[in-house]
């Protein structure tokens, strides 16, 4: 099951393209390629750098709501090579496990590293999800079209939003209760259960650690929007803003469906959806759809330069200072060792 997951979900973020690619044709792929010119570059990379620092000082407040230390500009590297990474393989979250598993060997504590970067990316998703539902709610027929277009019957678009809330009130009931009579053991996952909520309280809803992460959070949630709507410019969409800013939160709200080829996909299938529905066209949507994938490529290229620079820097590391840091005795005792031999 855990080799057949990553492979469904490439499967299907690859199977959206395809049918995307069959129905509307390959011309807004290709028209999304032509259109990335010399100043939707600067203002990818301009962008890109605001959220990254943006996304870089949330994880320090984070961290450091766990005991971590993590200088802002360490995070602000390691977050690059993260979204690059995030953005050239499959996955897509691979980058995001690489910088999690790093920093926590580099503090000597896997655990609370990877840990901190999982309540990093739950905080940003959470604050996505309350900003984007906030603003669908104001665009009733928006999403009673494309939710149409999705599922034919609205009755069963009613039964599962129905069935979805019902579940959510049962958890919220029974959630406390099941803490009460079960969280107290002493089993390895009431443990696990119990640090990982216990993290929560200390770097996430602590009082002087909620405000920024959720400031940061629309921050960078903003600068997103701000760049699909540089994304629709290019591909050519004349409406206003205020009614391209509900298609694209709608688009950024499927990114997070781990069902895609690097974030392709699924943003692409809404994009098409929303705008089709907003009466733009949905050729036009697809295009806005793969600018925007390729400006966050784009806005993600720095990563390169962290790689490589740190990779030389490793290279250019004397064999005798990487010995140190593993074990600083070894290093002492070896010198001792060589020069007893050579007498």
């Amino acid at each position: 099951m855990r080799t057949l997951w990553p492979r469904l979900r490439v499967l299907t973020g690859a199977g959206i393209l395809a049918v995307l690619a069959w129905r509307l044709g390959t011309g807004a792929f290709v028209d999304g390629l032509r259109m990335i010119d010399g100043e939707s570059v600067l203002a990818a990379l301009g962008i890109g750098l605001l959220t990254t620092v943006l996304s870089a000082w949330r994880w320090c407040i984070v961290a450091r709501g766990l005991g971590l230390r993590l200088p802002l500009p360490t995070a602000v590297a390691d977050y690059y090579r993260a979204l690059l990474v995030n953005a050239v393989l499959p996955t897509g979250v691979l980058g995001d496990v690489h910088r999690a598993v790093s920093h926590g060997r580099h503090i000597g504590d896997v655990g609370r590293g990877v840990r901190a970067v999982v309540l990093e990316r739950v905080a940003g998703q959470v604050v996505l999800m309350v900003v984007g539902l906030t603003v669908l709610l104001t665009q009733p027929a928006l999403v009673s079209a494309v939710a149409h277009d999705l599922l034919p019957s609205r009755a069963i678009v009613f039964a599962a939003l129905s069935v979805l809330v019902v579940l959510g009130v049962l958890a919220v009931i029974i959630a406390p209760a099941g803490w009460a009579r079960w969280g107290r053991g002493t089993s390895k996952w009431r443990r696990a259960l119990a640090m990982a909520l216990a993290d929560a309280r200390r770097g996430l809803l602590a009082r002087d650690t909620w405000p920024g992460v959720v400031l940061l959070s629309a921050a960078a949630l903003l600068g997103h929007v701000v760049l699909f709507l540089v994304a629709a410019r290019i591909a050519g969409s004349p409406a206003p803003i205020a009614r391209l800013v509900p298609l694209t939160v709608l688009a950024l709200l499927v990114m997070g469906l781990p069902v895609n080829v690097g974030g392709w996909g699924p943003r692409e299938a809404i994009s098409a959806l929303a705008f089709g529905a907003a009466g733009l066209g949905a050729a036009q949507g697809l295009t806005a759809a793969v600018v925007y994938g390729v400006l966050t490529l784009v806005a993600s290229l720095p990563g390169a330069g962290v790689l490589v620079l740190r990779r030389s820097s490793r290279r250019a590391q004397p064999p005798q200072a990487v010995a140190r840091k593993k074990d600083r005795a070894s290093y002492v005792v070896e010198p001792l060792r060589v020069e007893k031999v050579t007498r």
